[in-house]
């Protein structure tokens, strides 16, 4: 699907294959809006990931995305964040590019592969084949709380 989608990041920005550490996950949640994550769950979760990419910028890391799953039937696109001061550079568009180029060729025909759209992001996600859900199905989610 997307070989002509792929992008790479613009000039001064590189882009690695690699799990985000809790710190840089944590920063890029923070200053992208994103909710923030307990330390616990990020040092639990993030070693399970199957596929993510960090775009560094001088070294910095200024973008990531995250791909989660059983490794077989179901996967899911997650943590695309881009700092704000790097936003309209297509760097989210290299994160989505990485993504589905790791799930096309990893991927098992058949498998199921989501993703939740925030605001605009849908339109960038539809470029990747990514379709609404509704009225078949709708999202759901739950925060666990303890205590």
């Amino acid at each position: 699907m997307s070989s002509s989608l792929s992008a790479s990041p613009s000039p001064g920005y590189t882009l690695h294959a690699e799990v985000p550490d809790v710190e840089t996950f944590a920063m890029l949640r923070a200053v992208s809006g994103l909710s923030p994550r307990g330390r616990e769950a990020m040092e639990r979760g993030l070693p399970n990931t199957l596929f993510a990419v960090v775009i560094r910028h001088g070294g910095a890391p200024v973008g990531m995305g995250r791909v989660i799953g059983d490794g077989g039937t179901a996967y899911q696109i997650t943590d695309i964040a881009v700092d704000p001061g790097h936003q309209g550079k297509g760097l989210g568009k290299a994160i989505m590019a990485a993504l589905t180029d790791y799930l096309e060729r990893e991927a098992p025909e058949g498998a199921y592969v989501s993703l939740i759209a925030d605001g605009d992001a849908k339109h960038l996600y539809a470029k990747y084949g990514f379709e609404p859900v509704m009225p078949a199905s709708i999202g759901m989610a739950r925060v666990m709380e303890k205590g």
